[in-house]
């Protein structure tokens, strides 16, 4: 990964996060190229999920800063992430159960939105318009994630690795610059996260989209990524490519197990 400023997405500067004054992340620096896989790993409690927490403005962390596309900020809030192209999916599937495939992928183009609420609740001016735009690539997402046979299906009746697919799909249809993926294969089985994987892979390469994910799967993450940050209890013990990590003693001790 090259360090130059242009090449790189994303980077934090030692974010450190407290909880009444218990310590969750602690001066955590790490920095991700535009266009690469990126996993964070670590055993339960570690940090990861409040780290991506922090990178997309729902936590505030009380020491750092987060770097993104260039602009540097002590904190970065939701609405703003979202506006400046970065997308997330939840460790706890987040969609509207009550609503179909197609609508919940629609809501992840709400931003892509430039008509007034006036103009979408009369139906007037660049309403219309605009609903067969997002529509079709709305369309596109489903298609591009073989998703079509349940577009018009309640997301409440989908099993659960089709829900973790649709929402990725809603976090897609945001064309984001960054996805950061909150274990996107808990709970799957082997075959489903071979085919998440691909999909992940598939979204990178066509799409040219950076992903930061989490992951438990060792094996998935070794063969998905071009970058692997290893955290433990809150700080970072490892920032390397999957081999170098997959060899680092501390990792192997923290996280891999001890080796024979």
């Amino acid at each position: 990964m090259t360090s130059s400023q242009s090449s790189t997405l994303l980077s934090l500067d030692r974010v450190s996060l407290s909880f009444k004054g218990v310590k969750a992340v602690s001066n955590i620096s790490f920095a991700v190229a535009r266009g690469e896989i990126c996993a964070l790993i670590g055993p339960n409690g570690a940090g990861k999920s409040s780290l991506l927490n922090v990178i997309n403005g729902v936590y505030r962390a009380q020491e750092g800063s987060v770097s993104f596309d260039g602009e540097i900020r002590r904190h970065m809030r939701p609405q703003h992430a979202a506006e400046r192209g970065i997308a997330r999916t939840f460790q706890n599937i987040a969609l509207f159960k009550g609503m179909t495939v197609l609508d919940n992928v629609l809501t992840g183009r709400n931003l892509k939105r430039r008509s007034t609420w006036i103009e979408q609740a009369l139906r007037i001016g660049r309403a219309n318009h605009e609903d067969d735009v997002q529509r079709e690539r709305a369309e596109k997402v489903i298609e591009f994630l073989r998703i079509q046979p349940w577009r018009d299906t309640l997301v409440g009746k989908l099993p659960y690795g089709l829900q973790k697919r649709v929402e990725l799909a809603r976090a897609l249809a945001a064309e984001p610059k960054l996805l950061l993926l909150d274990e996107p294969m808990a709970g799957m089985n082997a075959s489903e996260k071979t085919e998440m994987s691909g999909f992940i892979v598939d979204i990178n390469r066509e799409y040219g989209t950076t992903v930061v994910l989490i992951e438990h799967d060792i094996g998935v993450v070794m063969g998905l990524s071009d970058h692997v940050v290893v955290l433990d209890y809150g700080r970072k013990i490892a920032d390397g490519a999957p081999e170098e990590v997959r060899r680092n003693p501390e990792v192997i001790a923290a996280y891999l197990g001890t080796r024979h």
